[in-house]
């Protein structure tokens, strides 16, 4: 049994963000606009998406 692979899309610039969400993005490995990466599906990501859900877009691959 695979798990489930989110690919993380930067959409929109950090500059007037929190430090919790500067560093959120951080953490996922993004930084400017149209970066992706791609992420395992679990709690932890899942966690750190939330925090940050209006400056990224997910798919799930």
């Amino acid at each position: 049994m695979s798990e489930k692979v989110l690919k993380i899309t930067q959409l929109r610039s950090i500059i007037r963000c929190t430090k919790k969400q500067k560093a959120t993005i951080q953490a996922l490995g993004l930084g400017r606009p149209n970066y992706s990466v791609e992420k395992q599906d679990n709690p932890c990501t899942r966690g750190q998406i939330r925090v940050v859900q209006h400056l990224v877009k997910v798919e799930e691959l």
